[in-house]
């Protein structure tokens, strides 16, 4: 026999529980108040049948008062109760909701940097927001109206048959197959519900993608293949919800027809039985009025079922990114920093690295020594591993085999948080939040003084930010599209120089600058590096002329060291490299 639909629907709701444990307390009394509401919505049949069969039937007049009264009281109790149960929910579930989003970013925080090249951003950013708000609907609504209304249903019933035992029998029997029914929908509506939100999450991406790419589409025309593409998706899910919409459109006219068919056998059947005595016209009414309470659970329970799966699809994809481990994670008893060793020594011993699947490693037998206030360049050919090698410091990739070592520890050794806190970045592909300039600059810094600030915008040539409508408080908008490319450049530089790290990683910062901004940018930068461990991926000879030293990264491994100048002497392939650059450069 196939499972219950209910067990089904919260299966993968249940691994979500330990977010309701703090709100136990709460739970209890929004479930008694629910069951007290219902209860008082039940008694009220009973009080009518009362006055029928007692006050009206026999005429006694001074009851009708009384039974009035109670009447309203039980009405009165019912609101009051619906009104607690309501409040005390709509609390819990949004800070449950809350709670579970501050999760899932923090979990994405953990999660290496592989994963979010892995994954479209508008599939987890769907996840992050319809899915779990899907959760908080059905946490909200469903699961409270899943347990009254099936408790409501069996009181009901019981009710009925001490009523009339064999009408109420009937009552129950004709109610048997929306059982069967609900068990077939749900196998049906659980595919639609997955593939629907699935759909949703690749619109979400293409949209993301268009917005972000505007100039890109605009410049290149290809405004509408982007709608084009728009349609296709958009489609797509339209025939998808509209499919859903027909499956529970029938399913809920159904559930619709039962309740009246129902209410139908009753008005024939109950007058049968107060022709024959075998209830009273008091009797038949409460039997009515009671049977129409049936209704509501049946009906609702369309909805119930319907979010519920929509929840547990939901659910199942938000705990696809909670059970995806975090492949970086600071060692379980971190290394304490030693006391004696210079602060900034960086050191490559036989690093290697190759991409899962890939056949062949992108670094190999990488040694390399930065010794503390030093700079070292490193270059080679495009796709030679560089940002890779860069990467591998931070640890927002892991070495295959080999070690980095910062101040003699391996950095797997070191606590994440103080690891990243020692490194400074700025990459080529400068990346800026929608904040202010200065939000932007201390996002490393955050007790930064005035007087650092404009020191590292000075650094980094940046004090055009002090020209923006609003200074340093000029919001620059989503990854800083409101600026230009060697802008951004150089407000992710200052970034990296205010943070005051003990090893300062560069890749390529000066590519997107014209050779006069460069040139002003490469002197401030020598006071700047001074006193700082330095790893500058760079291809411009006016960059390469930072170095203390010069590293050639070729086929894996570092292929030579040295000065810029003893290199172009003696090693062919950094003299070719060098020429190539300069005559790009030039033209």
């Amino acid at each position: 026999m196939p499972p219950d639909p209910a067990a089904r629907i919260t299966r993968a709701l249940w691994r979500l529980r330990h977010y309701l444990r703090p709100f136990r307390v709460q739970m209890v009394v929004m479930f008694a108040a629910a069951i007290g509401a219902v209860a008082a919505q039940i008694a009220i049949p009973l009080l009518t049948k009362s006055v029928i069969d007692g006050a009206i039937a026999h005429g006694v007049k001074r009851m009708l008062i009384p039974l009035g009264l109670a009447a309203i009281g039980l009405g009165g109790a019912e609101a009051l109760m619906n009104m607690v149960r309501r409040w005390i929910q709509a609390d819990a579930v949004a800070h449950i909701e809350k709670t579970i989003r501050d999760d899932l970013y923090a979990h994405l925080q953990r999660l290496h940097a592989s994963f979010h090249d892995e994954w479209q951003s508008g599939q987890l950013l769907s996840r992050a927001t319809t899915d779990l708000s899907t959760i908080r609907r059905f946490a909200g609504f469903g699961l409270i109206f899943l347990v009254i209304n099936v408790l409501q249903f069996g009181a009901v019933i019981v009710l009925l048959v001490q009523l009339n035992w064999w009408l109420g029998l009937v009552t129950a029997v004709v109610f048997a197959p929306v059982l069967p029914v609900c068990l077939k929908f749900e196998k049906r509506y659980r595919v639609l519900s997955r593939r629907v939100q699935d759909q949703q999450g690749d619109l979400a991406t293409q949209i993301e993608e268009a917005a972000t790419g505007i100039r890109v589409l605009k410049a290149l025309g290809r405004g509408r293949q982007a709608a084009a593409r728009h349609d296709v998706l958009a489609s797509r899910v339209y025939r998808t919800q509209v499919e859903k919409a027909a499956l529970l459109g029938s399913f809920w006219a159904l559930l619709d027809l039962i309740p009246n068919a129902v209410i139908c056998v009753i008005l024939v059947l109950g007058t049968v039985a107060v022709s024959d005595h075998a209830l009273s016209l008091g009797g038949m009414v409460a039997f009515i009025t009671l049977a129409l309470q049936l209704v509501w659970p049946v009906e609702a329970l369309g909805y119930i079922i319907a979010s519920g799966q929509e929840a547990a699809t939901a659910a199942q994809r938000v705990l696809e990114i909670f059970d995806t481990p975090p492949r970086i994670v600071t060692a379980s008893r971190p290394a304490l920093p030693r006391p004696a060793a210079p602060r900034g020594h960086l050191e490559f011993s036989h690093v290697a690295f190759g991409y899962p699947g890939a056949e062949q490693p992108v670094l190999r037998d990488v040694v390399l020594d930065l010794l503390p206030g030093t700079t070292t360049v490193l270059t080679g050919a495009t796709g030679s591993g560089k940002s890779t090698l860069l990467s591998l410091v931070p640890r927002l990739a892991e070495v295959s085999s080999g070690a980095v070592l910062l101040n003699g520890t391996d950095i797997r050794e070191l606590a994440l948080g103080g690891l990243r806190s020692a490194v400074g970045c700025a990459f080529e592909d400068a990346t800026l939040f929608s904040a202010s300039v200065r939000e932007n600059v201390m996002f490393g810094a955050a007790d930064a003084t005035e007087d650092q600030i404009e020191a590292a915008l000075s650094a980094a040539q940046a004090r055009f930010a002090y020209d923006l409508p609003w200074g340093l408080d000029t919001r620059i908008g989503e990854q800083g599209m409101a600026l230009s490319g060697g802008q951004r450049q150089r407000i992710a530089l200052a970034r990296a120089i205010l943070s005051g790290p003990e090893v300062l990683l560069l890749d390529d910062p000066l590519s997107a600058l014209d050779v006069h901004t460069e040139e002003r940018v490469t002197r401030a930068l020598h006071e700047v590096l001074a006193g700082v461990t330095a790893l500058v991926v760079a291809h411009r000879p006016s960059t390469v002329a930072l170095a203390d030293t010069v590293a050639l990264l070729s086929g894996g491994v570092i292929a030579a060291t040295g000065t810029h100048r003893d290199l172009l002497a003696s090693c062919p392939e950094y003299a070719n490299l060098m020429s190539a650059s300069e005559q790009e450069a030039a033209a």
